[in-house]
């Protein structure tokens, strides 16, 4: 019975929301308990890199930030990929609606963001943080009201959260890589040719291209860029399909459940855990808490639903089929929904060991679990008025 009943949790389409929301709620309790000593030198464990001569300093939780993540946005870049040539952002009249509404989910909190902090000119490297969705929990929230919420609005913001993670994975490689090794960047070519011959012989052999991905992360760590885009550009050389068979989405399948149910609940465990006592009521007056907070609630509501107003306006796209403008404004909350991702890109816009950027940090990621439950609780007040209003029509 208790088999079974695990077994259908972990059919549900909310199961990783859920899962996520009690890693967090683990590492919470644990920061903020005496045992928080224990948990926060257990992260810090020193697990050096040493292979093939290629050595890198790195503590357990730099593991999971750049190892476990990469084969995160490996998944990420899967998803984006099978989207692209054969599902929902496989044309022009599909794409432009979730792309339009992705790019003001971007452009319009970063601007919020730059504006309150624009005499604090430390505080502006943390311009990213309040532009990223976390794709599971935005979708595991529509997914907690049931077959209630049309599969088109669904499938929209899968659609937006995928090329909002495409976007960071942009940002990443542009504004936070920094003293760049050039042999390594350039020793980085033996892998990507080695992807490259894979996929023009059309390799069915997932192994070999693991193997080439494996080597890739290792330069590309050493080069000085975030270690993490190594897993988007290994998924750019796996083919759709090799002899009739479905190759990525197969590989897809394979790993996406070990992404959602193992990897991201761990690094959501390990990077939400921050000391509540050591906060006032003065923290939310700083610039850089306020600016986060306000820009991921109303900024990305903002931002998706005025370019996502624009698009239609001009007749260029469509609501999603079934989809009325009360319960898309409801989907446009959950975007502001940040989370993993924000707390991802908080760990390299304040990456320096110094005690004063840990202190931001750890106000960085308060930030972000504040304006994150803002727009989970607004986003399903507005969507359970949605639907109360559905059912009396």
């Amino acid at each position: 019975m208790i088999k079974k009943s695990l077994k259908n949790f972990f059919k549900l389409e909310a199961a990783t929301g859920i899962i996520l929301f009690l890693a967090t709620a683990l590492a919470l309790i644990i920061a903020n308990s005496s045992g928080s000593g224990f948990y926060f030198q257990f992260l810090k464990i020193s697990l050096p890199l040493n292979i093939l001569n290629i050595e890198k300093d790195l503590s357990l939780l730099d593991w999971i930030n750049e190892a476990l993540m990469a084969v995160f946005f490996l998944l990420i870049g899967l998803e984006l990929k099978k989207e692209i040539l054969t599902g929902h952002l496989s044309s022009k009249k599909k794409i432009i609606l979730p792309a339009a509404a992705a790019c003001g989910g971007i452009i319009i909190p970063a601007l919020i963001f730059c504006f309150i902090n624009f005499h604090n000119s430390e505080n502006l490297r943390a311009f990213a943080i309040p532009t990223a969705t976390d794709i599971a929990f935005a979708y595991g929230m529509l997914c907690l009201f049931g077959k209630k919420i049309p599969h088109s609005l669904k499938i929209f913001i899968v659609a937006l959260a995928v090329l909002d993670d495409l976007a960071a994975i942009l940002i990443i490689a542009f504004f936070y890589s920094e003293n760049l090794e050039i042999i390594y960047l350039a020793m980085s070519l033996i892998p990507l040719i080695g992807l490259v011959i894979l996929n023009i012989k059309k390799s069915f052999h997932i192994y070999f291209y693991l193997i080439f991905g494996v080597f890739l992360w290792i330069l590309i760590l050493k080069s000085g860029i975030h270690a993490t885009l190594s897993g988007g550009i290994l998924s750019m050389f796996i083919p759709l399909s090799v002899n009739k068979k479905n190759l990525l989405e197969n590989f897809t399948h394979k790993i996406a459940p070990i992404v959602n149910f193992l990897i991201l609940p761990i690094f959501a465990f390990a990077n939400s855990g921050i000391k509540i006592s050591n906060f006032s009521a003065e923290t939310f007056s700083q610039p850089l808490v306020f600016g986060i907070i306000f820009a991921m609630f109303f900024g990305k509501q903002i931002g998706v639903m005025l370019f996502s107003y624009l698009v239609i306006k001009f007749k260029f796209a469509n609501l999603p089929q079934g989809v009325n403008c009360l319960e898309f404004y409801g989907a446009a909350i959950f975007t502001g929904i940040g989370f993993t991702m924000s707390i991802f890109i908080a760990g390299l816009a304040f990456a320096e060991n110094d005690t004063l950027v840990k202190i931001m940090l750890d106000e960085v990621k308060l930030a972000i679990l504040i304006g994150s439950i803002l727009s989970i609780l607004y986003g399903s007040f507005i969507t359970l008025i949605s639907l109360t209003k559905n059912q009396q029509v």
